[in-house]
């Protein structure tokens, strides 16, 4: 019997009421493993009415009580870590180490959470005019909005809702339906964790919901991380609503390998970044760009090999496997017409994970890796995010050329370069207009007290996720100018009558 879920409303599961659902896939085998409710308009705003009645109470909490929450939060992650990453694997396929790395980079986001009283201390300055002080606090916002996607169902919910209940927010969350039960299960642990009922709410939907949240009044913030379409949309429609917003979009991260760089460890590195997790992230490197002929032959003898190694299977195989499946049958089919298409338009399709099939699991949304070698930038594969275990070799000519070809690109997430010269890479990272930089590194998400987003049509708003950044896009500033009449005379006198 297929499992229904529910939302999370008022600190209880609650079953949906719209008579709409979204069938939720095992991916590994294509069955389905539950129905989850997509929430109407009337059901989103109903959450947000009663979010708005919890939150005064909740921002009038001091930060360092907010923060024990915090604290009482992270230690009960740790200590079902287990679980969750099983929740993890069992809706979006990852390995378990995978889903364990998701779980603990959103844990992170929550350890520097539990120092909220000292990110949200004001400024003061004393005298500065006659007898004049000034101080700024910072205030939460009211009620916020997080969208998340399918691709991190644990760390991106909780890059959203521990920034913002941190700061006395109340929280709508409205997590992928692809895979809604781990925003489900931290629900519960933030009840257990001490947080008041009502100030983190759980609805799951379809555009509906998200529609609503955009046209909803009360909302006064919203934060989504998906593709660049509905990124740009969001960010678009909270804005003329005059909400805050925080969207990320798609990328195409590129990797540029210089002559001089140690090249097991460039091929080592690009096949973690390319194929872990099937793909299906945002700072996956899905080009190589290797400068020169002699690198480029280099890299592609060193990386046909470990393609061809690499295991995919379930995720209840253990730690045999190196990726599973991609999330949806639609996914698998776009990934593979994208295939398709750098074959038909003249790119070396070195190695083909098309015909990939898995005993017992014939039904599941399996691909094998595929490598492509001379893709050139006007190729369809180079220029869509393809979001599977795809990565391709443009050949650049020279160290401009691959950092304009880097430049030019219309996303701007992540990018890194491999090479043993410094100033090499001091010049990448001071030239390139990519949010995040790797020297010899080659996922550069920043650790949780930096601060994560991308440029160009990776990101809109001018915000950006955890860390400092949060706080602010969380809090609003206001600012007192005080003066104070003692009745002292400058005699030293008592003047009464200044006291009336």
């Amino acid at each position: 019997m297929t499992q229904e879920l529910t939302h999370w409303i008022d600190g209880a599961r609650a079953a949906g009421t719209s008579g709409r659902f979204a069938e939720v896939f095992n991916p590994a085998t294509g069955e389905t493993r539950s129905r989850v409710p997509l929430a109407s308009a009337a059901e989103l705003n109903g959450a947000v009415a009663r979010a708005a009645e919890a939150q005064p109470a909740w921002g009038a909490t001091n930060p360092q009580r907010r923060a024990r929450v915090m604290m009482k939060f992270g230690a009960l992650i740790n200590e079902h870590m287990d679980e969750l990453a099983e929740l993890v694997s069992m809706e979006h396929g990852k390995t378990i180490p995978d889903s364990k790395g998701d779980v603990q980079r959103g844990l992170e986001v929550v350890e520097v959470c539990m120092g909220a009283p000292t990110m949200l201390k004001g400024d003061f300055t004393d005298n500065g005019g006659p007898g004049i002080d000034l101080h700024s606090m910072r205030q939460p916002l009211g009620v916020v909005a997080g969208i998340t996607p399918f691709n991190f169902p644990a760390m991106i919910p909780l890059w959203k809702m521990a920034p913002a209940l941190a700061c006395g927010n109340a929280m709508i969350l409205k997590p992928s339906e692809r895979c809604p039960s781990t925003s489900l299960r931290l629900a519960e642990l933030l009840k257990e964790s001490g947080l008041p009922d009502g100030v983190l709410q759980v609805v799951n939907g379809d555009k509906e919901a998200v529609d609503a949240i955009l046209d909803n009044e009360t909302v006064a913030a919203v934060g989504f991380v998906g593709s660049t379409p509905i990124a740009q949309y969001i960010y678009g429609r909270a804005a003329s609503n005059g909400k805050r917003a925080q969207c990320f979009g798609g990328a195409k991260n590129h990797m540029i390998v210089m002559p001089d760089a140690d090249m097991d460890k460039a091929a080592d590195a690009l096949v973690g970044a390319g194929y872990g997790a099937a793909g299906e992230r945002c700072m996956a490197i899905s080009v190589a760009v290797p400068v020169g002929e002699e690198t480029a032959d280099a890299l592609r003898e060193r990386l046909i090999p470990r393609i061809e190694k690499l295991k995919v299977g379930p995720y209840t195989s253990g730690d045999d496997v190196d990726y599973g499946p991609v999330i949806t049958a639609a996914a698998k089919k776009r990934i593979t017409d994208l295939i398709a298409s750098g074959v038909e338009q003249g790119a070396d399709l070195a190695v083909d994970g098309r015909g990939f099939q898995l005993q017992g699991y014939e039904n599941g949304f399996f691909l094998g890796p595929s490598f492509f070698d001379k893709v050139t930038p006007d190729m369809e594969i180079y220029r869509e995010e393809i979001f599977g275990p795809v990565l391709s070799q443009v050949r650049a000519g020279s160290y401009e050329e691959a950092l304009k070809l880097t430049m030019d690109n219309p996303y701007g997430n992540g990018t890194a370069i491999y090479t043993a010269d410094g100033d090499t890479a001091r010049d990448f990272a001071h030239r390139v207009n990519v949010g995040m930089v790797g020297i010899n590194f080659p996922i550069p998400v920043p650790l949780s007290y930096f601060t994560f987003g991308g440029w160009k049509k990776s990101a809109f708003g001018d915000l950006n996720q955890y860390g400092p950044d949060a706080f602010r896009f969380y809090t609003r500033t206001k600012t007192v100018t005080s003066r104070w009449f003692s009745g002292i005379k400058e005699g030293g006198e008592f003047n009464f009558k200044a006291m009336d």
